[in-house]
């Protein structure tokens, strides 16, 4: 039985109370999907600016109504202090999700992205300490390697970040640890890479490179890719987001606790390789995907060339073990973009 069956099994046993921001966002949703599914008690913080209710309803029509009376939904910020102290109210575990994510949108409004993302997990571990909860787990992002970003990321080798963005998701594992070692909360920080699923959203200037390519396939619209798609990334499918989140919350593993993981495959896939995987895949249902050429722009700024994880110390010390590969995670992925789009 792998670590993540036993913690499954563990918590179905002993029903907790979790709180997640960022609840109606695209991986938020997945979190409380499962912990639903596993009985579980779930407070959800969301001010809906980049969630969706219909997340919620999709999730909604995933679990029974007995498992849907567990969940609270608190529809709010993190930069409102009160509220984040009343969310943190009798619960156990945090699992901090919400954040202004995309690095072009920093670029754009670094003051915005910084209230949000370093003033809000601010808020959200001062609300943590206070309240006594057990473990805040809080979204880290690769791109705190900044220029050291290179294949076989570890994590102690981060680099100078490239944007406000990254800069913003470095000061939160700083002060994570300064949380920690002056207050002694139970924190862990977890680095995704590339996270890809069904409900990611495909719309707007600021979306994921997948879902804007398969939005763009399905809808006969041009795909651009920036630079030549020798550009690499880590692609990780967002069950093994969940695992590495209920892993790190419930680790009974002192060496864990107070880190920073990387959460990825630990493989690269090039845009080039990407764009064919989810072409030959469209293809056979649409046809006039086969003909569809992608259209090369500049590289864009901020963004770095390779990225891929090094996923040792997850695997060792929380027992992390990805479930999905790419192509695993491509196929209930472009199933979802399916049901969406009419060709």
């Amino acid at each position: 039985m792998t670590a993540y069956e036993q913690t499954r099994e563990k918590l179905s046993a002993a029903p907790k109370t979790w709180l997640i921001t960022g609840v109606a966002g695209f991986i938020g949703s997945h979190l409380m999907e499962a912990l639903l599914q596993l009985n579980q008690r779930v407070v959800g913080l969301d001010n809906l600016i980049t969630g969706h209710r219909r997340n919620l309803e999709e999730v909604r029509r995933n679990v029974s109504p007995k498992q849907w009376a567990g969940f609270t939904f608190l529809e709010g910020d993190i930069l409102d202090q009160p509220l984040c102290r009343r969310a943190c109210a009798h619960v156990d575990y945090v699992l901090h999700q919400a954040a202004l994510s995309s690095v072009p949108r920093s670029i754009e409004n670094p003051i915005r992205t910084n209230e949000i993302n370093i003033t809000g997990c601010l808020n959200m571990l001062l609300a943590a300490l206070d309240q006594k909860v057990k473990r805040f787990v809080y979204a880290s992002s690769s791109s705190v390697y900044g220029n050291a970003s290179s294949p076989g990321n570890a994590e102690a080798n981060t680099g100078q970040p490239l944007s406000p963005y990254a800069l913003t998701k470095l000061v939160n594992e700083l002060y994570a640890g300064i949380f920690a070692r002056n207050y002694g909360l139970g924190t862990m920080g977890l680095r995704y890479f590339n996270v890809f699923g069904p409900r990611q959203d495909p719309s707007g200037p600021y979306a994921a490179v997948i879902p804007t390519w398969v939005n763009a396939l399905l809808s006969k619209k041009p795909v651009h890719i920036n630079g030549d798609g020798s550009t690499s990334r880590d692609f990780c499918y967002v069950a093994n987001i969940v695992q590495a989140n209920l892993l790190a919350a419930t680790s009974e593993n002192p060496d864990a606790v107070n880190r920073v993981f990387n959460v990825a495959n630990g493989g690269r896939t090039s845009l080039n390789n990407l764009y064919g995987m989810l072409q030959g895949r469209l293809a056979s249902a649409h046809p006039h995907v086969r003909d569809c050429r992608p259209v090369h722009l500049p590289f864009r700024a901020g963004d770095i060339l390779h990225s891929q994880a090094d996923i040792s110390l997850a695997q060792q010390l929380l027992g992390y073990l990805p479930t999905h590969t790419v192509e695993q995670g491509l196929e209930p992925t472009l199933e979802w973009y399916r049901s969406l789009t009419v060709a």
